[in-house]
């Protein structure tokens, strides 16, 4: 990349760090296929060599966004203290889920019940978004319940690192290995789909099903970007576990 276009992003700043300081270049990087969630701690230059991209043409696509006047605005995160930004998952992605997930369980039924002898791939992608949908609400309820409390005890001064569970670095570990294969699923579910395009024969509901799968993978992305690459390691490093 050139870094005279954008001295903030070189090829070796990772593709997570990137994301945390302009979170509108999320989108970037979902058009492009560019993992910065799970995958955050690679470089730029490592994340453009795996989908064989141009690291300078990335650059010159991340910088033209910077710009733009009508780059898709999102919260600055990086901004947040960790209660705040545990209470903005909360509000925003964990309620998301919550609504959106039955909602894509139920009409992913539906379409596999009336289409499946035309597309044979279709009962999978409902059982698919079932044991998402399972994992999902597991996931956030151990967030809610255990790691969040402790993030916001930290913060207060009210804990030094340790707890019941030994140290937050174990639920930590836990929700990173659990995102990864919600991550899995999501990917799963586009192969599945085609990229989640219909097509001539897909009726409407089918349409609405791919257009929420799209929507969901884009939400998973910020979501698990918010936590795998600012709450985390700063919760980790305010406990003393970095």
């Amino acid at each position: 990349m050139n870094t005279a276009t954008n001295p903030a992003f070189t090829p070796e700043t990772t593709v997570g760090a990137i994301v945390a300081e302009r979170p509108a270049l999320a989108r970037v990087f979902e058009r492009l296929g560019i993992d910065y969630c799970c995958g955050g701690k690679q470089t730029l230059a490592a994340a453009c060599a795996r989908r064989n991209l141009d690291p300078h043409t990335v650059g010159l696509m991340l910088a033209a966004t910077v710009t733009a006047n009508d780059a898709p605005s999102e919260v600055d995160a990086a901004g947040m203290t960790l209660t705040q930004l545990a209470d903005h998952i909360e509000q925003t992605h964990h309620v998301y889920v919550k609504s959106e997930l039955p909602r894509l369980v139920e009409m992913a039924g539906r379409v596999a019940g009336k289409h499946g002898w035309r597309d044979g791939r279709l009962a999978e992608v409902h059982q698919t978004v079932i044991a998402l949908a399972e994992e999902m609400f597991s996931h956030m309820r151990k967030e809610e319940l255990i790691l969040f409390p402790m993030v916001r005890q930290i913060e207060a001064g009210a804990a030094d690192g340790s707890f019941h569970c030994g140290s937050i670095a174990n639920p930590i570990s836990v929700m990173e290995a659990e995102h990864e294969s919600a991550g899995n699923a999501v990917a799963r579910l586009r192969e599945l789909t085609d990229g989640f395009t219909p097509d001539a024969e897909s009726c409407n509901t089918h349409r609405a099903l791919l257009a929420g799968l799209a929507e969901f993978e884009g939400d998973l992305h910020r979501h698990v970007h918010k936590e795998n690459n600012i709450l985390f390691p700063r919760a980790l490093a305010q406990s003393g576990n970095n």
